[in-house]
C-alpha cells in the first residue's frame, strides 16, 4: 500500500503486480491477503488495474505509530509509506499498557467496515520514545510482526536443560576430542555453530570434519523452544543487534562451540587426497573439544604471512592446508558452472549508542572462502546422501526418502535476453543462453569483460534480476547459483529451523529410519522460506534506517554516483564511496520533463532526446534525509549543455521495471 491509499496486489507466480485505485480497495491494509478482479489487463506499456472484491485474511503484522489523546478517544497517528489511515483505538487499554501521548505503539487493526471513518485496533506493544536507538530498532522488528524477547515460558525450559555432557550423551558418537579442532568466525560473533577439524593420515591425505552443533540433541521436536523456535524460523541480524531464534542459553552456551569445552555435535568427515579429490565421507552424531577460537583475520594471517616450515605450529598447517584445498573445491565449483556476483556488500558501524559512524565495504577474504567451501561440501555431501538412497557408515537407505533442500531454479531467460541486447548497446556481445550452464557462462565472460568498467554494476543488475529466489523444498531441483545437483542446509543449526529439520531427518535416517510425510514437511518448507523473507525485509530496513541516520548531517553536500535503477517517478542514484541509494524525483530535474521508457529501460527528455540509463555517471546534492520513512531525497547537479537537444541514442532493451533486487541467499 502506499501514502496516497492506492495499493499494488502481489500475485504469486507473476512478474507483474495489479494496480488498484485507492476507491477500489475495499478497506484493504498493507500486507492483507486479497481476490482481486482484473479491469485492465495492461500490455503495451501499460500496467495491469483491478479491484479488490474480498479481503481473505488481514495482516498479523501490526502498525507503528504515535499515540495521541482527544478527550476520551485515542488513535496511533501513522507516518508510515505503507498506511495512509490512523487507527482509532482503546483509550483506556492504551492507558493500562503505559502508552504516553508522543510514545510510540504498535497496534493491529481489528476491523474497518463501511461507513466507518477508520480503521479500528488495539495496541500490541508500547516501543517508547521516538528517537530513542532501542524504540526505532524495536519498531522494526514489530513494523515485520517480530519478537524481540522470550516468553518466559521458553527462557524457562531452556533454563532446564542440563549442560552436564554424561556417559550417557556420548553413547554412539564418534570423539574427535583428541584431534586439532578450531573455529573461524567473525571477531564480534558470540555463538559458534561450526568448527572444522584437521588430520594428516599416514596414505597422504587428510581428514577434514565439519562439526555443527548439536542443537537437534537438546531442542526436541513440540517442545516449547521448538515451536518458538519454528515460529521464527531465524535469527534476524539488525545493524545494532542480533535477535536470534534460539534463547541464549542454547545458542551462546550450551549449543555454541567454544574453545576449551566438550560439545556435542552432529559431523561430516572427509578423507581428501592432495589434489582435492574427496575419496571417502562419514556423517554422524560426535563430541568435540575446539582448540582455538580463531577470527577470520587471525586466519587470514597465517594464509598472508605463512610461517617458515621449520616453525610452523599444527594450526598454522591446518589453516594452509585448507585453504589450499578449498580454493580447488572453488575452481572446481566455478568450473561446474557456479556464478559469483561480485556486488559490495556494505556494513553500517555504529556506536555504543546505535548511532552509526561508518559505512564501509566488506570483503571477503581467503580465510572467509575457506571457511564457505567446506560448508558447502557439507551441505551438499549430505544432501546429496538422502537424496540418491545412498550408502552412509554401513547403512543403505536403499531409496531417496523425504528430505529438506535448499533449491535455487534456473534464470529467467526472457530477462537475459534483455540484458544481451542491452550489453551490446555498449558494445558487448554476450552469447545467447538457451540453458541453464550455457546462461552462467555467458553471464561470466559479459561481467569479466566489464569488470572495472562503469557499465558493470549495471549489467549486474540487471542479471541479479534474472536470478530466481532460493527457497526451500521437499523437491529437490539442485541449485542453480551453486552449480550443485544436490544441496541443503545443515550447518547453521542454531541460527535457522530449516538446518535442525535436516539434522532430525538425518538422525533418523542413519538409524535405518522411515521416510518422512512429505507433505507435512513440504509445509514446513513454505513456512521457513516465508520466515526467511520476512527476516531479510527486517534486516534491509535497519540497514535503510541507519543509512538515512547516516546522511542526515550531509543534507546539501554533494557526491559523485551512478545510475542504479528507475521508476516513471524517479531516478535512483547510487553515492560511488559509500552505495547509499536516494532517489532524483523526475518532476524536479529542471533541464527537460524526463519520461521513463519502459520497454527500452531508460529515462528520456521530452524536448533534449537527452537519456539515463543504469550505470550512468551523475552528480547529486544531497536534498532531504527523512527519518521516519527511511527515505533520502537526491537532486540532479545539471550542467548548461544538459537543457542542448541531443541525438537520440539506439534503442536499449527491455530490463526489469522499478527497483533493482538483491542476489537471493544461498
Amino acid at each position: 500500500m502506499t501514502r496516497e491509499g492506492y495499493i499494488f496486489v502481489i500475485v504469486d507466480g507473476q512478474d507483474d503486480d495489479i494496480y488498484v485505485k485507492a476507491a477500489k480497495t475495499r478497506h484493504a491494509l498493507n500486507g492483507d491477503l486479497v481476490r482481486v478482479a482484473v479491469t485492465r489487463p495492461g500490455g503495451r506499456g501499460q500496467r495491469r488495474e483491478g479491484e479488490v472484491v474480498e479481503i481473505l485474511e488481514h495482516s498479523k503484522a501490526p502498525f507503528v505509530g504515535y499515540m495521541h489523546y482527544v478527550g476520551a478517544q485515542a488513535w496511533v497517528l501513522m507516518q508510515s509509506k505503507f498506511m495512509p489511515y490512523d487507527i482509532q483505538v482503546d483509550a483506556e487499554q492504551a492507558r493500562s499498557l503505559g502508552a504516553q501521548a508522543g510514545m510510540k505503539v504498535a497496534a493491529v487493526v481489528d476491523r474497518w467496515q463501511r461507513g466507518e471513518a477508520c480503521p479500528l485496533g488495539h495496541i500490541v506493544d508500547v516501543l517508547g520514545t521516538p528517537g530513542d536507538n532501542d524504540t526505532e530498532m524495536h519498531a522494526i522488528l514489530a513494523e515485520f510482526n517480530l519478537p524481540y524477547r522470550f516468553d518466559e515460558e521458553v527462557e524457562h525450559a531452556a533454563d532446564k536443560i542440563s549442560e552436564a555432557i554424561t556417559a550417557e550423551d556420548l553413547k554412539g558418537r564418534k570423539d574427535f576430542r583428541d584431534t586439532l579442532t578450531f573455529t573461524i568466525d567473525p571477531s564480534d560473533a558470540k555463538d559458534f555453530d561450526d568448527a572444522l577439524s584437521f588430520k594428516r593420515l599416514e596414505n597422504g591425505n587428510y581428514e577434514v570434519g565439519v562439526h555443527i552443533a548439536d542443537v537437534s540433541y537438546y531442542v526436541r521436536p513440540g517442545s516449547a523452544v521448538d515451536k518458538e523456535a519454528r515460529e521464527r524460523g531465524t535469527s534476524v541480524y539488525l545493524v545494532d543487534r542480533t535477535v536470534p531464534m534460539l534463547p541464549e542459553k542454547l545458542c551462546n552456551k550450551l549449543c555454541s562451540l567454544r574453545q576449551d569445552e566438550d560439545k556435542l555435535t552432529f559431523s561430516a568427515v572427509f578423507e581428501i587426497g592432495p589434489k582435492g579429490a574427496v575419496k571417502s565421507r562419514w556423517i554422524g552424531r560426535t563430541v568435540i573439544r575446539s582448540d582455538r577460537r580463531m577470527d577470520y583475520d587471525q586466519a587470514q594471517a597465517i594464509i598472508d604471512n605463512p610461517p617458515q616450515e621449520e616453525s610452523r605450529t599444527a594450526l598454522d598447517d591446518a589453516v594452509l592446508t585448507l585453504n589450499r584445498l578449498a580454493h580447488i573445491l572453488r575452481e572446481a565449483r566455478f568450473k561446474a558452472g557456479a556464478i559469483n556476483f561480485d556486488r559490495p556488500e556494505m556494513k553500517v558501524e555504529v556506536d555504543e549508542n546505535g548511532k552509526p559512524v561508518r559505512v564501509y565495504q566488506k570483503i571477503a577474504r581467503e580465510s572467509n572462502n575457506l571457511i564457505e567451501e567446506f560448508m558447502l561440501l557439507a551441505n551438499r555431501t549430505v544432501a546429496e546422501f538422502v537424496a540418491t538412497g545412498g550408502r552412509m557408515n554401513g547403512v543403505p537407505l536403499k531409496s531417496a526418502k523425504t528430505f529438506v533442500y535448499r533449491v535455487h531454479g534456473e534464470p529467467n531467460f526472457e530477462k537475459l535476453e534483455g540484458l544481451r541486447g542491452f550489453a551490446s548497446n555498449f558494445g558487448y556481445q554476450m552469447a545467447e543462453a538457451t540453458s541453464g550452464k550455457g546462461a552462467a557462462s555467458a553471464l561470466r565472460e559479459l561481467l569479466g569483460a566489464a569488470k572495472g568498467k562503469p557499465e558493470y554494476d549495471a549489467f549486474e543488475n540487471i542479471a541479479l534480476r534474472s536470478m530466481a529466489k532460493a527457497v526451500y523444498s521437499t523437491d529437490n531441483i539442485g541449485h542453480y547459483g551453486l552449480a550443485f545437483k544436490f544441496y541443503t542446509h545443515f550447518t547453521s543449526p542454531i541460527r535457522r529451523y530449516p538446518d535442525l529439520m535436516v539434522h532430525r531427518l538425518l538422525s533418523s535416517y542413519l538409524r535405518s529410519g522411515d521416510s518422512a510425510d512429505k507433505r507435512k514437511f513440504e509445509q514446513e518448507c513454505v513456512h521457513a522460506s516465508e520466515r526467511e523473507l520476512v527476516a531479510a525485509d527486517a534486516e534491509r530496513t535497519s540497514v535503510k534506517y541507519k543509512l538515512v541516520e547516516f546522511m542526515q548531517d550531509k543534507v546539501g553536500q554533494e557526491f559523485e554516483g551512478a545510475v542504479s535503477g528507475m521508476t516513471e517517478w524517479g531516478m535512483y542514484v547510487e553515492i560511488d564511496e559509500t552505495h547509499i541509494e536516494g532517489m532524483v524525483p523526475l518532476r524536479e530535474i529542471r533541464s527537460d520533463f524526463y519520461e521513463f521508457d519502459e520497454s527500452h529501460y531508460r529515462l528520456v527528455g521530452r524536448r533534449t532526446r537527452k537519456q539515463f540509463r543504469l550505470g550512468d555517471r551523475v552528480r547529486i546534492r544531497v536534498k532531504n534525509a527523512n527519518l521516519e520513512q527511511r527515505l533520502l531525497d537526491y537532486e540532479l547537479i545539471e550542467n548548461e549543455e544538459d537543457s542542448t537537444p541531443v541525438p537520440a541514442a539506439p534503442d536499449a532493451p527491455a530490463g526489469r521495471r522499478g527497483r533493482k533486487r538483491s542476489a537471493s541467499k544461498r
